[in-house]
């Protein structure tokens, strides 16, 4: 039985990522705010297991990892997901408070689940395991007004070098995913709300070949790992790494 924990669940890439993983045969956690989403999901898969956590409050985090290991056993894959878009501006028009939501999820929040994944697959036995960050075409080249989004994505990208240095001993792998423009109930709001001012939306793809994507990486064996990899809507512009 293959095991794994997906933050931010309860829609958009993790719920397609969580949904993936349970279709293959993965006994999965599912960890966002809200807990009646993850309970629909878990009502339909004999093998999802809800877990209520806020994953900027390191107390939560460590309880919601515990109570998943206690009741499976062990942990093989972490899909580090969670984050959230702060209003865009220029620099000096964004609040303080948004840049600090911004660090506390999107980095801290990273960071708190990747170290208590890190934790699980370093005592395990066997042991070993997969982190899996996902970036952001914002982890290359930013969107205008996305200073917090921005910063925190690059940082992430930090953040797998060194966990994918660090595990080499203890048999974990990281790599990060970097997606363009999934398909999701946001960003068909934010395609929406361009047509209305007269734009062009943006370029997008169907969130299930970002799900793909991922279970593409989470099925290789310990000895392979994929670093970074890039999923984007073809049309959109070109975002190679300089």
């Amino acid at each position: 039985m293959k095991t794994a924990i997906v933050t931010g669940a309860s829609a958009g890439i993790g719920r397609a990522v969580a949904e993936k993983l349970l279709g293959a045969g993965w006994t999965v956690g599912l960890i966002a705010r809200r807990a009646d989403p993850l309970e629909a999901i878990a009502a339909s898969h004999d093998r999802a297991v809800a877990l209520p956590c806020d994953v900027a409050d390191p107390d939560a985090v460590q309880v919601a990892f515990h109570d998943f290991v206690e009741g499976q056993g062990r942990l093989d894959l972490l899909f580090n997901n969670a984050g959230i878009f702060t209003p865009a501006a220029p620099i000096d028009e964004i609040a303080v408070d948004d840049w600090k939501r911004a660090v506390d999820v999107n980095l801290t929040g990273m960071f708190l689940c990747a170290r208590m994944a890190f934790r699980l697959m370093r005592r395990q036995a066997p042991q070993g395991g997969r982190i899996i960050n996902n970036g952001s075409i914002s982890a290359h080249v930013p969107r205008e007004g996305a200073a917090p989004y921005t910063a925190t994505k690059h940082g992430v990208t930090g953040l797998t070098r060194q966990i994918a240095l660090d595990g080499r001993p203890f048999d974990i792998a990281c790599g990060q995913i970097d997606i363009g423009n999934a398909e999701t109930d946001l960003l068909r709001g934010i395609a929406e709300a361009a047509v209305a001012a007269g734009k062009a939306p943006p370029p997008m793809m169907d969130v299930d070949h970002v799900a793909d994507a991922v279970l593409g990486m989470a099925d290789l064996p310990l000895s392979a790992n994929v670093l970074f990899q890039t999923i984007m809507a073809t049309k959109m512009p070109y975002v190679g790494r300089g």
